[in-house]
Order: structure tokens, then C-alpha cells, then sequence
């Protein structure tokens, strides 16, 4: 489960990047293209630890993840609705928002 930044002087929720500075104002991106195999999908699941309820995350690979996307669901069932955007050859590029 991912942990939200929370303001202790007003209870409000950071904004989606994880990082506590508040700000959300667009939707970050990995491409893992250039990440070495074996390390992939441990990137990927923690770049989407920190993505807030309602938020989302561009990811770039460069084949249709279907396996990654099968480990993820196994991981957190139902937490993300994934949003392919480009479907290769070159690179596939899916929304995830985590709900």
C-alpha cells in the first residue's frame, strides 16, 4: 500500500508524485526502455508505490507489458485501471491511475 504525505496543519493530501511538495500539475512519466531487464519491473513497482489514489503515471516500454501488468494485479488487485496510449512497435505507453 502506497503512503500519502498528509499536511499536519490541515489534513490535506500532498499532491500525486509522492514526494510532499504539493505539487500535481502533470502526469510523470517512466520509460524504462533504457533500465536493464532484470531490474524493470522492480522499477516500475516502485515508481507506482508512490502514486496517491487518483493520480496516475505515464509508463514507456518496449514491448506490450502484459506480464508486468499480471504481477501487478497480483501484487494489488484492482488498484490501478491501466489506459494503453500507444500500442508499439517501437514503444508501448499505458496510463496507470492508481483508483
Amino acid at each position: 500500500m502506497a503512503v500519502q504525505d498528509i499536511d499536519i496543519t490541515t489534513g490535506d493530501r500532498a499532491g500525486g508524485c509522492g514526494c510532499g511538495c504539493g505539487h500535481d500539475d502533470a502526469t510523470p512519466e517512466l520509460d524504462v526502455r533504457s533500465v536493464p531487464h532484470a531490474l524493470r519491473h522492480g522499477a516500475v513497482f516502485g515508481a507506482l508505490s508512490t502514486v496517491a489514489p487518483g493520480f496516475a503515471m505515464v509508463l514507456v516500454v518496449p514491448h506490450d507489458p502484459l506480464p508486468l501488468l499480471a504481477q501487478l494485479e497480483e501484487r494489488e488487485p484492482g488498484a490501478f485501471e491501466v489506459r494503453y496510449l500507444e500500442e508499439g512497435p517501437e514503444a508501448w505507453r499505458l496510463r496507470l491511475t492508481r483508483r
